[in-house]
């Protein structure tokens, strides 16, 4: 099947073809990286084709457009193949024909049919990229080289090339031209921190650590009131064993910048390298307990403490006093939270601890969604309703779009019997649901609602409240059986509610409700005997003697004429709750009576 991808393809192509017809002459629209739009590339197949054959071009193209637009592209594909025909040196048609290519696996035809739409139209960057990245895919990277240098040399301000160029050479471990590489960029755009690093990490792979200190040095000395830069070159001497000498730049920029954080990082570094991990620990508490240090700074302190920790026995004593204490200030955001609770779980901390550091999140971002969702779910059948309502209420109001928070809020309402609030939470859940909601929350409050709706006698809203149940969850057993029984005893379509009835017992065959519902549509068909194997199985997996089942496998007894046994089920019926009055009236009468 071809992809829509072609839609965005074609219509280009399909532009500068029609404007090839009517001016003699083919060629693509290339829009600039600035948005601006630039002059097309000429080509010369206009100036071949007769009038009534570029004619021929644009009707069978433009009908491989329409073709394409209505999802039929493999007929859109035949059309192309036909212009291909037509002008056999028309580049625009190469070029369309290449996507569908790479769609039908065909990564040879692909290549060749990009591969001759860049050689009709060689100034196009648009065909030169593409058969660049189509080489990429292929993985023929000297040749993906080859047309990008290609298209860079046509397109010198295109810096975004030169970074691909880069990344194509260190594949190839080219290391000379990865530095040429660096070198155009900084002829381009000047050099900056990150050429710097690239040129660094070319030299670092390359083992030259002399002329990675040297490209360095020349960058720092270049800007020596840039205390970053002065960091950078003390986190280099400390990873290569100059650690005295890191250190003198170090307190040297502490003394020009004292608040400078970076350099309070990499004096922790020091410290730690030289075991004087007492001094390193005091600063880290200093830095966590600052409110003028940022958050991101925190989390990666915090992180680094925690890796330590592990390293030296995991005890987590000295964690979780430190998290108490940066936690019980006030907080930017929720990281340093979410942080806290992802390591309450790793230790496996108590459930409480857990509970709490949840809560502590939803303190700071009442709308993180994720950590509600977590406190629900581990306090769900341990607290009460009214907790769980408090807790999901919110949830509704600052992420109206998450269906967890309505099923929980409306199964607590269930809980608490009271359907109509159910009723309400559930419906307007359903109006949020698009289709990223998750389908079986989906499916299961359309369940309810349909539940609710036939207990308020609304048949035909019950109805379609389960349809749109099983569009949303196909194989939601409890609505199925539900809805079967609806059918039944409301005298619907007997077929349809033995169909889903029967998939419930194949997916859950000792489910006693289940089995009860088969037997009771079975009854209603007048088929009483399959009904009989069936309640006996209800009745014996029952582990909570429903007065329901027992009435009827008395009705299904009666109408087999096993009097006494139907007798004996209805009297055990009303020992478990029946209808006392209306199950009498039946035993008088020995006699099946709706």
């Amino acid at each position: 099947m071809i992809i829509r991808r072609h839609c965005y393809i074609l219509a280009v192509a399909a532009a500068a073809l029609l404007a090839a017809c009517g001016t003699g002459r083919t060629g693509t629209k290339v829009t600039a990286r600035d948005g601006s739009a630039s002059a097309p590339k000429e080509t010369t197949v206009g100036d071949t084709l007769d009038y009534n054959t570029k004619l021929r071009l644009r009707y069978f193209y433009e009908e491989a457009a329409n073709q394409q637009a209505l999802g039929k592209y493999d007929v859109a594909y035949e059309l192309l193949q036909h212009c291909k025909n037509i002008a056999p040196d028309a580049a625009e048609v190469y070029f369309a024909l290449s996507s569908y290519d790479r769609d039908l696996n065909s990564n040879a035809m692909a290549i060749n049919d990009i591969k001759r739409a860049a050689e009709l139209s060689p100034e196009n960057s648009t065909y030169q990229e593409q058969l660049a990245m189509t080489y990429i895919a292929t993985k023929d990277y000297p040749n993906a080289i080859k047309a990008y240098e290609k298209l860079y040399s046509s397109n010198p301000d295109r810096t975004d090339v030169l970074e691909i160029l880069l990344s194509l050479y260190g594949q190839k471990k080219d290391y000379a031209n990865m530095l040429a590489t660096v070198d155009r960029m900084v002829s381009a755009d000047g050099e900056s921190e990150q050429t710097v690093l690239t040129r660094m990490h070319i030299y670092s792979l390359q083992g030259k650590k002399k002329e990675e200190f040297n490209t360095l040095k020349r960058f720092v000395d270049r800007y020596p009131n840039d205390m970053s830069y002065q960091v950078m070159m003390s986190n280099w001497l400390l990873q290569n064993g100059e650690k005295q000498k890191a250190f003198d730049i170090l307190q040297k920029v502490q003394k020009t910048d004292p608040q400078n954080v970076q350099a309070k990082l990499s004096m922790i570094d020091y410290y730690r390298a030289e075991n004087l991990d007492s001094i390193a620990r005091k600063m880290e508490e200093g830095l966590l307990t600052n409110p003028h240090t940022s958050t991101d700074t925190k989390v990666s302190i915090i992180r680094s403490v925690i890796a330590n920790n592990e390293a030296c026995g995991g005890d987590s004593t000295k964690v979780l006093s430190l998290f108490r204490n940066i936690l019980a200030g006030k907080q930017e955001n929720a990281d340093l939270a979410e942080l806290y609770v992802a390591y309450l779980s790793l230790k496996k901390m108590p459930e409480d601890s857990i509970v709490g550091g949840l809560k502590r999140i939803l303190e700071i971002a009442p709308d993180n969604k994720g950590a509600r969702i977590e406190l629900l779910r581990t306090l769900w059948g341990k607290i009460g309703n009214d907790e769980i309502i408090e807790i999901s209420k919110p949830g509704v109001e600052y992420n109206p779009d998450e269906m967890a928070f309505y099923y929980f809020l409306g199964f607590a309402y269930i809980q608490k019997d009271d359907d109509d609030n159910a009723f309400d939470i559930f419906r307007k859940g359903v109006a949020q649901a698009t289709d990223s909601s998750e389908p079986s929350l989906v499916s299961d409050m359309y369940s309810y609602i349909g539940d609710i709706y036939h207990q308020r006698g609304q048949i035909e809203e019950a109805y379609a409240a389960f349809d749109s149940c099983l569009q949303w969850k196909e194989d939601n057993v409890e609505c199925m059986n539900n809805y079967a029984y609806f059918i039944s005893v409301d005298g619907g379509d007997l077929s349809r509610a033995e169909q889903m009835s029967y998939k419930t017992i194949k997916a859950q065959p000792t489910n006693s409700l289940y089995l009860d519902t088969y037997a009771w549509v079975l009854f209603q068909e007048k088929r009483y005997a399959e009904a009989q194997i069936y309640i006996e199985q209800a009745v014996a997996n029952d582990s909570t003697n429903s007065y329901v089942q027992l009435e009827h496998a008395g009705d299904i007894y009666i109408m087999l004429g096993e009097t006494d046994k139907a007798i004996d089920y209805w009297r055990r019926a009303i020992q478990a709750g029946g209808d006392a009055k209306a199950i009498e009236r039946k035993i008088r009468l020995k006699k099946y009576i709706p």
